[in-house]
């Protein structure tokens, strides 16, 4: 049994590999199984490698995504995953748009950090898989219960085409909007999470 997670950014060069890529490393630190990641973009690059400064960052942080080649979004992409994160809100549109019955399971990454703050991990199932579908559903169970102050503050601002200096905070945001999810699938009790 598997969860399957797909990220979702425009060109699938910057963004959306660098959330693939930490999540990824994230689940690896902490043993967890059964959870597959994977990405894509609404105007994807088909075929190009990861963007220079975003390959950076992730090197930076001891990830290599030297193998990752673009792809576009396709439809059967979003019904094949069991949670879809882009990475503006007009990510998460186009993948409900292809998938409707997908809106459900499908958040901006920065609105799925925000919805899980109201979870209780003594609510959840020891199974890491089962933990995963269970954090799906409660986050959208918060859905208009926690609002951001701006619509905006639910999106991750694209660095490309713009200074090399516009990627490390952009990679620190996407860091830190995955550890909540994380570290609830995989506490660590002898951590207290850094966003409590």
């Amino acid at each position: 049994m598997t969860f399957r997670v797909l990220h979702v950014c425009t060109g699938n060069i910057c963004r959306s590999p660098m959330a693939e890529h930490l999540m990824r490393a994230g689940l690896a630190a902490r043993g967890v199984d059964g959870v597959v990641v994977a990405s894509a973009g609404t105007r994807g690059l088909e075929g190009e490698p990861v963007q220079e400064h975003a390959l950076a960052e992730l090197a930076g942080r001891a990830v290599t995504a030297e193998a990752f080649r673009a792809r576009r979004l396709l439809a059967e992409h979003v019904a094949e995953a069991d949670l879809v994160l882009g990475a503006t809100r007009a990510h998460r549109a186009a993948a409900v748009t292809l998938v409707p019955r997908a809106a459900a399971r499908t958040f901006t990454l920065r609105e799925h950090d925000r919805l899980l703050s109201r979870v209780d991990p003594a609510d959840l199932p020891a199974d890491p898989v089962e933990r995963a579908r269970a954090l799906a559903a409660a986050a959208a169970a918060q859905r208009g219960l926690v609002r951001p102050d701006r619509p905006e503050d639910d999106d991750v601002a694209d660095p490309y085409g713009g200074p090399a200096s516009a990627y490390p905070p952009c990679a620190a945001l996407i860091d830190q909007s995955l550890q909540r999810w994380l570290d609830l699938l995989a506490p660590d009790p002898a951590a207290s999470p850094p966003w409590r």
